[in-house]
């Protein structure tokens, strides 16, 4: 399944490296440490055009698919986990809207996205049902040719900068039970109200916020697919694309906590030897496994990717293990870059120590790791998931 980038996705990608180098790699330390939404990141993605990755070509976007989001968020997660987090969860919306889009939708939303002008992100998580995020709990009343919304939902990603969110919700009246429903919740709608700002211990410039929707008045027409359409949206959609994007994040974790090491093992220089790290074995051994883990999970995430865009019949599986084992390696090989870089690494605030506090959020962030290691060990013996 290897290939080539294609020129395009080539392209996007020196694109994106320039905006990292630009600005987002001057402003990772500030995110981290203020807990503030990386709005110079996504103004640069969105002025370069990025953010109408997943928008057909048709309606003024690029049209790509798994691949091209992996790649760039491995590129910007390597700078600035937080607003790789943030770029993937807009697109990931945006593949959303644009699997069943009405003509409304695509001139009202997929358009503006394709601009650069409209960001949307998904709000799916509630704490009655945890890490179960395809179950929700928030209900939609049909009320004269719009719907009511009642709930709450955690942990959404640009919560309260968006200007859009693909909310899930118990199918209206008269659907029959288990059926759910997803809907774009404009971010002025009445009705909808955002909680405290997000402080967190890692992923700290996501702005991970609680919204909570009082009879929130949406318009039928925002309706995604059918009434009853979610368990396809979340399967079919958001769950291959929500696994590559976190993937790509925690990708780029990996790396840089490589890139560190090595970097630290190189310069690192003992007066009483005059020799550098990088010459003791064990510290050449140590740095040699690091290395074999990370390509190890790129060639996972990679074929997952490739796989998932043709349409392969094996990919379930290779999707589903891929932000499992990113997130995995991220953490191992951050704290492998905490114990290379010694004591430089535990000072408040340092690269290494931050990079750490982001992959740790890759076991909690839903679907979990022990949720995705069961759904894989179901796909591989033909077994439904859930």
């Amino acid at each position: 399944m290897h290939t080539l980038y294609s020129p395009k996705l080539d392209q996007l990608a020196e694109l994106a490296r320039q905006i990292v180098d630009d600005s987002v790699l001057p402003n990772a330390e500030l995110v981290d440490r203020e807990c503030r939404w990386p709005e110079h990141s996504m103004r640069a993605f969105a002025d370069a055009g990025l953010l109408g990755l997943q928008v057909p070509g048709t309606l003024g976007g690029h049209g790509l698919g798994l691949h091209a989001l992996l790649h760039l968020t491995s590129i910007i997660g390597q700078a600035c986990p937080s607003s790789a987090l943030c770029f993937g969860m807009h697109c990931v919306g945006t593949a959303v809207i644009a699997a069943k889009a009405t003509d409304s939708q695509r001139n009202r939303y997929l358009r503006e996205i394709a601009a650069g002008r409209h960001i949307t992100t998904l709000a799916l998580s509630e704490s009655g049902t945890g890490a179960h995020f395809y179950l929700p709990e928030t209900t939609m009343t049909r009320d004269n040719g719009r719907y009511l919304l009642n709930g709450t939902k955690q942990f959404v990603t640009n919560g309260g900068r968006a200007d859009s969110y693909v909310v899930s919700t118990v199918a209206s009246d008269g659907m029959a039970e288990g059926d759910f429903s997803c809907v774009i919740v404009d971010a002025d709608t009445p009705g909808m109200a955002w909680q405290q700002p997000w402080d967190g211990f890692g992923m700290r410039g996501n702005s991970s916020r609680t919204l909570a929707l009082q009879d929130a008045a949406v318009p039928a027409e925002n309706l995604l697919g059918t009434e009853g359409d979610q368990v396809w949206y979340v399967f079919e959609v958001v769950a291959p694309y929500f696994l590559m994007a976190m993937a790509g994040t925690y990708l780029g974790i990996a790396q840089t906590a490589v890139d560190l090491a090595g970097e630290h093992l190189r310069n690192r220089r003992h007066s009483h030897t005059g020799g550098t790290l990088a010459e003791i074995e064990t510290m050449q051994t140590r740095y040699a496994a690091m290395w074999v883990a990370l390509q190890k999970t790129r060639a996972l995430v990679e074929e997952a990717a490739q796989r998932g865009d043709v349409g392969h019949p094996e990919a379930l599986p290779f999707i589903l293990a891929c932000k499992a084992d990113a997130g995995e390696t991220a953490i191992t090989l951050a704290n492998d870059a905490m114990t290379i870089c010694g004591g430089s690494a535990y000072r408040e605030n340092s690269r290494v120590a931050q990079l750490l506090r982001d992959a740790r959020a890759s076991h909690v962030m839903s679907p979990t790791t022990d949720m995705l290691r069961v759904w894989t060990g179901r796909a591989l013996l033909g077994m439904p998931l859930l």
